[in-house]
């Protein structure tokens, strides 16, 4: 059975960069298209952004700016999702995504899902 772990919740300050971390494993890596979605205080889970199995296409969602950047190393099993410029509002629970079958998105998620990692921002 595959399991997704984003280790270690992140405090930073506003303005700062992120990078946080999925880690796949009990199966192979590469056969997982993999996504991230953020759950906010008071709001319902959202589509972050997606990467393709080879790591080539990557897909985000319409209100995410070029603050956050997918990708992937097949080598190491990690999923990775950048965030720059962080803001006040970026403060939610992120959540790691697989699917053998699709790049996860908005209106059809992945099947598997790590348990999430709190990132708050400071203001």
């Amino acid at each position: 059975q595959v399991q997704l772990v984003e280790p270690g919740g992140k405090l930073v300050q506003a303005g700062g960069s992120l990078r946080l971390s999925c880690v796949v494993s009990g199966d192979i890596f590469s056969n997982y298209a993999m996504g991230w979605f953020r759950q906010a205080p008071g709001k319902e889970r959202e589509f972050v952004a997606a990467v393709a199995w080879g790591g080539g296409r990557r897909y985000y969602a319409d209100s995410v700016e070029e603050r956050f950047f997918i990708s992937r190393d097949n080598g190491k099993n990690t999923a990775y999702l950048t965030i720059d410029i962080l803001r006040p509002e970026d403060t939610a629970v992120y959540y790691c995504n697989a699917d053998l079958t699709h790049v996860p998105s908005k209106t059809d998620p992945g099947q598997y899902w790590g348990p999430g990692t709190q990132v708050t921002v400071s203001s």
